[in-house]
């Protein structure tokens, strides 16, 4: 038996609609949405279901039943399009703690939480606000990126996220606290023997190019083709192309027969298999099979949403990236062949050979029962399931395209993950609604978690993983807030103002018309060059971009309000509190002048030209990538402007892959520093300006603990 439901709609395309049929469409989706998310949780036999955790790294199901309502408000109030709250304790108590946490870092927090009933209240409080936002708020045209209404959209999808996650924390919570519903019945599993499943086979994929992402999200979108007139995250916009080698993946999904060799050969226990982080998840789960097998008497059995049944054995394994990733390690030892994961890239190239549209049948959108279905039943192209079913673990981890921007009113949807701990799934599962079946859509999570993913296994050549810096969390913020606009240690001067100062030094008798600091933190330099060297103007505009949206979001707090609080670590757990303002530090005249971006500094956006000035303060030796920054910036100043260097030299592998360190070995048996390479890289088009210079900085981290360092300070001035 299956479920009674029709396809869910795709994410709507709006262009061509008039207002009328945009405001009779988007009530539709939105009450479809509310409506299937509801029943959802008619899954729970209880009340006390929703108040124990089904895992310990995840808050009660009560929290993502009110979690979706409050993102309701907090979007629309952000976007101006209610005028207050309904509930402000709901909508504060739901509205964090959603993101994963990791395994080795549990939240014992205890939380108040409201009753069921009273959940269910403001739901329908929600449900009314945002109808009547839909039916009665004024319209302006089009359906975009930039639209207020954008965030009504955001509401639906990312319901429509957590309609899927919720699902999954369902089939993890104990069978007492569920209930089969007939709008959520699995498909009937046909008994299979195990030795009778279809055997997986390697299918060759020529080398080709793929090309992703969805552009400028500020395009009109009624202008572009295919999925970029519809909805998407942020992450989704910018442009990747790549050209992939040939490979061969396997023509089906790997199977829960196929996955029992690996069981069966101890593969649980063998360390080998295992990277290190796979192996920490491995032993604190203390897992010896898949998370849903169910060892039984008679045999194995599976967990779905609401039951155990006998295992189907033809139907795909369902498992997390380290599991999967432990399985190609084995496959390859066995077969002697290099099977791995693939990558984001080789997905894409599966995707077009199968000439996959929307419409291609598959098990997807709650079309076809609410579980997965036999590898076998689904082709598409030479391959199965290259959508639908479950969700496929690449190798990928989730980066930044080429021009991505963090919107503005959920500029931490994309941004946590970049921290090369969040791997990209790709296909989506049988639930997977809206934005999730669309061919551009970029969903990760950490490889330690479960969602209904498995996987295939392609054998080709090592992939090319991206790479991202990060430095990103509260403690880290409140030391740079400190080291930009604290007071100084130990007689050192202030370092980013030092570097304003010379900078603005080199710029004498030339134009001032434009600068951007580039990896600006949270901004003390970028402030600095606008108000200029004391009895001269600064520059007319400066641009302060930083990869880093936390550091981003403390600057333009700074410009926005005057006023920035935060709190140092003294000892342990006792902190000092610190207040800065514009007044005080002198910028109240100047911050008209400065703005900041979120940004890659090997990826800017096009519009970053022009300047006058660039400044990278200690950033060369945070990128994954500075020899393309080098070779690149001169093309974003004018001839005759001015670049200014600064790093301590502190190569990392963390930050930067050790084949792409600029300096810090030896080359041809000779010391071959980063100074060296900096005249390698940028004589072509720069000449150098003085010698250099050394500017020491220091950090605090607590009140008796603090980093002291010298940087190396370039100038240099593009060739006329």
């Amino acid at each position: 038996m299956s479920s009674n439901f029709q396809a869910y709609p795709l994410s709507p395309d709006w262009c061509g609609m008039n207002e009328a049929e945009l405001r009779k469409t988007l009530l539709s989706y939105f009450e479809t949405c509310f409506d299937r998310y509801e029943s959802l949780f008619g899954c729970l036999r209880s009340d006390a279901a929703y108040f124990q955790k089904s895992i310990s790294l995840r808050h009660p199901l009560i929290f993502y039943f009110g979690h979706t309502a409050t993102f309701f408000v907090n979007k629309l109030l952000l976007a101006k399009l209610i005028p207050e709250r309904i509930n402000p304790r709901f909508e504060a108590l739901f509205a964090v703690g959603v993101d994963e946490m990791s395994w080795d870092d549990l939240d014992e927090a205890n939380y108040d939480w409201p009753t069921v009933a009273e959940v269910k209240a403001y739901r329908q409080q929600v449900r009314s606000a945002v109808t009547r936002v839909i039916t009665e708020a004024s319209w302006c045209g089009p359906m975009s990126w930039d639209n207020p209404w954008w965030a009504i959209l955001m509401g639906i999808e990312h319901e429509l996220i957590h309609l899927e996650t919720s699902s999954v924390l369902i089939r993890q919570h104990r069978l007492d606290f569920v209930q089969p519903q007939s709008s959520w019945l699995p498909v009937n599993a046909k008994p299979v023997d195990c030795g009778a499943v279809p055997k997986n086979a390697l299918v060759n994929v020529p080398a080709g190019a793929v090309t992703i992402g969805k552009g400028d999200p500020h395009a009109d979108a009624c202008a572009s083709a295919g999925e970029a007139r519809r909805y998407g995250w942020d992450n989704e916009y910018g442009v990747h192309y790549a050209e992939v080698p040939k490979f061969s993946a396997s023509r089906m999904l790997v199977s829960n027969a196929e996955f029992l060799a690996f069981v069966d050969a101890g593969g649980y226990a063998e360390d080998r298999f295992w990277n290190e982080e796979g192996l920490g998840w491995r032993k604190f789960a203390k897992a010896m099979h898949p998370s849903f097998w169910v060892k039984q008497p008679d045999g194995w059995a599976l967990r779905l949403m609401c039951e155990e049944v006998p295992m189907p054995w033809d139907w795909p394994v369902e498992v997390n990236c380290h599991e999967a990733a432990a399985f190609c390690v084995w496959k390859a030892e066995v077969t002697g062949m290099s099977v791995r994961l693939p990558t984001e890239d080789e997905w894409y190239r599966l995707y077009d050979l199968s000439g996959i549209t929307p419409e291609t049948p598959a098990q997807r959108r709650l079309s076809g029962g609410c579980s997965a279905v036999p590898v076998n039943q689904y082709a598409q192209g030479d391959f199965y399931d290259v959508v639908g079913n479950v969700w496929q673990w690449t190798c990928t981890p989730i980066y930044p395209l080429a021009g991505f921007e963090a919107h503005p009113i959920y500029d931490d949807f994309s941004i946590p993950t970049f921290d090369t701990r969040h791997n990209l799934i790709k296909g989506g599962s049988w639930i997977s609604c809206g934005n999730e079946a669309l061919r551009a859509s970029r969903y990760a999570f950490r490889r330690h978690f479960f969602q209904h993913a498995g996987f295939r296994y392609v054998v080709g050549e090592a992939p090319l993983v991206p790479q991202v810096s990060h430095y990103e969390d509260d403690a880290l913020l409140a030391q740079y807030a400190e080291f930009h606009f604290g007071q100084s240690y130990f007689d050192v001067p202030n370092f980013p103002r030092a570097v304003a100062e010379i900078s603005l030094k080199a710029m004498q008798g030339k134009p001032m018309r434009r600068a951007l600091d580039i990896g600006c933190a949270v901004g003390r330099t970028s402030f600095e060059l606008a108000k200029g060297l004391p009895g001269a103007l600064g520059f007319e505009s400066v641009i302060g971009v930083d990869f880093s949206a936390r550091f981003i979001n403390l600057a333009d707090e700074l410009v926005r309000d005057g006023i920035v609080r935060y709190a140092l670590t003294d000892e342990g757990s006792l902190q000092s509190f610190r207040e800065i303002t514009l007044a005080k530090l002198g910028f109240t005249d100047c911050s008209a002048k400065v703005a900041f971006l979120q940004g890659d500094a090997c990826n800017l956006k096009e519009n970053h030209r022009e300047y006058d000035l660039v400044v990278a303060a200690n950033l060369i030796d945070r990128l994954y990538d500075p020899a393309k920054f080098l070779d690149e910036i001169s093309q974003r100043i004018v001839l005759g402007g001015v670049l200014v260097l600064t790093s301590p030299y502190t190569w990392l592998e963390e930050h930067t892959p050790r084949a792409q360190w600029l300096g810090g070995f030896r080359r041809d048996g000779e010391r071959y520093t980063t100074l060296d390479a900096l005249h390698a890289h940028l004589s072509r088009d720069f000449e150098p300006i003085g010698a250099p210079q050394d500017v020491p900085f220091v950090i605090r981290e607590t009140a008796r603990k603090f980093q002291h360092s010298v940087a190396q300070l370039t100038c240099w001035q593009r060739r006329a």
